[in-house]
């Protein structure tokens, strides 16, 4: 089967990204994204960008500061260089960055107020016969361990880690933080309904500060017509393949595991 062409998708405020499978626009990106968003002139990172959906998400939503977006697969690096090459308000400030996110930035000071990673979610299991949706999905290249060293070389102290795993990970998120000398500061559960239990966390941690975590309410998905309870403060981004006009809880497939 030859592979299905780089297909256009557009944010709420105009900004197009480009998915082709496995490298789809995924529910737990754009949450991600929302979740986290840095200050306009804020230096940030996605590391494992991915077609670059959180990068080019901060952007829709205003981002204007330097934004290193880094991925390991050429695939998924080209849907992102084609994007920017096709938006030069992206990208000025948007760098689209072919490598191994553990080596990113080694041997350079600490600069960055924003480091954002939604990384593999699974540590055992077999993996996917595709490579790309292997590595996508299982921790075959970089473990979180080593996701929240590199975010803590990059961070400047009081900088933001922001990521989302599966609740099972999270007592061994917390480990790799504290390893790593990030504080969690923030966490919230996500929900497909009110009454099951959550499928995903949100955090957000702090390089060098002191313990205090508040937990937030849980986001509901099936509370209201896209992001539920907590849309408001999430951004309720609608994402439509063009043409036709939809919406993106219509036609664009979650990654929920």
């Amino acid at each position: 089967m030859s592979p299905q062409p780089p297909r256009p998708e557009r944010m709420d405020h105009g900004t197009v990204v480009y998915t082709a499978p496995p490298h789809q626009i995924g529910t737990d990106g754009l949450l991600l994204a929302r979740f986290c968003p840095p200050r306009r002139a804020q230096q940030a990172a996605d590391l494992g960008s991915g077609c670059g959906v959180v990068a080019l998400t901060w952007h829709d939503g205003g981002h204007r500061g330097p934004c290193a977006a880094v991925e390991r697969n050429e695939d998924a690096h080209r849907l992102l260089a084609r994007a920017l090459a096709e938006q030069p308000e992206a990208a000025a400030h948007i760098r689209a960055v072919w490598g191994d996110l553990r080596r990113f930035g080694a041997g350079e000071g600490p600069a960055f107020d924003l480091v954002a990673c939604n990384p593999p979610y699974f540590t055992a299991g077999r993996p996917s016969p595709d490579p790309a949706r292997a590595a996508a999905r299982h921790e075959e290249t970089a473990t979180f361990a080593e996701v929240a060293a590199c975010a803590a070389r990059l961070l400047r102290d009081g900088g933001r880690f922001a990521f989302c795993l599966p609740p099972d990970r999270l007592a061994q998120a917390f480990a790799a933080l504290a390893a790593a000398r990030l504080e969690p500061k923030r966490l919230r559960f996500v929900k497909k309904e009110p009454q099951r239990a959550p499928w995903l966390f949100l955090c957000e941690a702090q390089k060098n500060r002191r313990p205090g975590l508040r937990v937030e309410p849980d986001l509901c998905l099936q509370a209201g017509a896209r992001y539920g309870e907590g849309r408001a403060d999430l951004g309720g981004y609608t994402i439509s393949p063009q043409p036709p006009q939809k919406t993106w809880a219509e036609s664009s497939a979650h990654r929920e595991e």
